[in-house]
């Protein structure tokens, strides 16, 4: 299976997955699967920017462009990484002013079911990914951010599976999920700030290279 159509296949997987999410997420009164929801479709955003970033190097003369020049892949890495770091920054605040003032009644066995499939399709997706490199093909960088995203959305899905079986069980303890949205967005909004940093010092050690 060649890079671009792993890339489609996980594309599909998020788009798939994104209507039910919000849509259990709103009549669940689920903060932790609205948040998953919505990072799906930025994730799906992602992907398409990865895709195109693949695509355009074929079509372009490489020699066109100047030495050290930002690659569409360093580019797509970057945005991809920045806007998830943006939306879990958005999560993490409301998930903090639900803590705050209360969190409303969440029903824990949509949030149980449908995190708990999204966690199994997100590990498949993150495996279909990780051979992209068993291809003998190394794994640019918007492939990585792609992968980020998968594998944190698997641990994301799985963390907030587990809070909707608590939830379930106790008949309660609804401050769980404002709980797990904050705890998520914090650890995904570290990595997407880590993986920024890693395309920023890689594109200065470029430049440095093409001026000496």
């Amino acid at each position: 299976m060649s890079r671009t159509q792993r890339l489609s296949v996980v594309l599909v997987l998020n788009l798939a997955l994104v209507t039910a999410l919000i849509a259990v997420g709103v009549t669940a009164h689920s903060l932790a699967v609205l948040a998953e929801g919505g990072d799906y479709l930025l994730d799906a955003a992602g992907v398409g920017v990865a895709l195109l970033a693949i695509r355009l190097p074929a079509r372009l003369a490489s020699r066109a462009r100047p030495a050290g020049y930002p690659s569409a892949t360093s580019v797509a890495a970057l945005v991809n990484a920045g806007w998830l770091l943006i939306f879990e920054l958005v999560v993490a605040s409301a998930a903090a002013d639900r803590l705050i003032t209360g969190t409303p009644q969440v029903d824990g066995l949509p949030v149980l079911v449908v995190s708990g499939v999204a966690a199994l399709v997100m590990v498949a997706g993150a495996l279909i990914l990780l051979g992209d490199a068993d291809d003998g093909e190394e794994r640019d960088l918007s492939v990585a951010a792609v992968l980020l995203d998968t594998i944190a959305d698997a641990a994301a899905a799985a963390g907030v599976a587990a809070a909707g079986g608590v939830i379930l069980a106790t008949g309660g303890w609804y401050w769980l999920d404002p709980a797990v949205a904050l705890a998520i967005a914090v650890v995904v909004a570290y990595h997407a700030f880590a993986l920024i940093r890693k395309v920023l010092n890689r594109r200065r050690a470029a430049a440095a290279d093409s001026n000496s």
